[in-house]
């Protein structure tokens, strides 16, 4: 179900509540959901294509806002694979090769591993909480939820590829969708929550799933098996050394 739309034909949506609701800590509040001061999670990303499917285990890390952690467990071949993300820069690791690269800025929109999510969605960025200016679009009742649509619009001199997102939020914070539109005004690709679910104490979106505009029937799906947050992190978790090398 694409919640944005359906909230949209909602009779009951209202602009009145614009003043009082600050859009940008709604989606401050939506990223610090998610991410926790710190987290663990264990999941697994299914990739489907007209001919052809394939799933991945993955293992990631978060602290803070700036750095994340992400390995692949299986399947065999693709064991160890890893991609670490702090203060916006990213690097991959290739076990295959032995070797660590840097992805450039220019790359950070790339597809990850070839799915329909890119370097940055990965990388968990919260750079649109300081890079974009938010304005409440719509507000209304959803399953016993106000649930708030803010489209968020990129500074100028924002080193984003996106012309604007427009997001649909909770009031228990939950993203429940995550459109991206490009310059000219069209819809890329839209981000949905397919099941929520309780875990670590608190209701988090256990199945998303990321589709392009152009390529119906094509997506990517994130399931989530185990979150924990706010846990207690090695030391050195977040460094090249740990990627290469993993000691956890």
């Amino acid at each position: 179900m694409r919640y944005l739309l359906a909230l949209l034909l909602m009779t009951t949506c209202s602009q009145g509540g614009a003043e009082t609701v600050d859009a940008k800590e709604i989606i401050r509040k939506a990223m610090d959901h998610y991410r926790g001061l710190t987290s663990y999670t264990e999941m697994t990303m299914t990739i489907r294509r007209p001919d052809w499917s394939r799933s991945m285990t993955m293992l990631a890390w978060t602290e803070g806002d700036k750095q994340t952690l992400v390995r692949v467990t299986e399947p065999r071949k693709d064991a160890g694979n890893g991609t670490l993300s702090v203060d916006g820069n990213m690097w991959t690791y290739t076990p295959k090769i032995n070797r660590v690269i840097k992805i450039p800025s220019s790359m950070m929109s790339q597809n990850w591993m070839g799915s329909d999510f890119s370097n940055k969605d990965i990388s968990k960025s919260t750079d649109i909480i300081d890079q974009y200016d938010h304005r409440l679009l719509e507000q209304g009742e959803h399953e016993g939820h106000t649930v708030y649509v803010i489209e968020s619009i990129p500074h100028e001199e924002a080193a984003v590829v996106w012309g604007r997102e427009v997001l649909s939020v909770r009031d228990d914070w939950v993203l429940l969708e995550q459109q991206f539109w490009d310059q000219d005004g069209e819809l890329v690709k839209t981000l949905e929550a397919l099941e929520l679910a309780e875990m670590s104490g608190r209701v988090v979106a256990s199945v998303m799933r990321m589709s392009r505009k152009d390529q119906p029937g094509e997506w990517t799906e994130l399931s989530t098996a185990e979150v924990a947050f706010d846990v207690d992190l090695p030391p050195n978790l977040f460094t090249l050394s740990n990627l290469r090398n993993p000691r956890q």
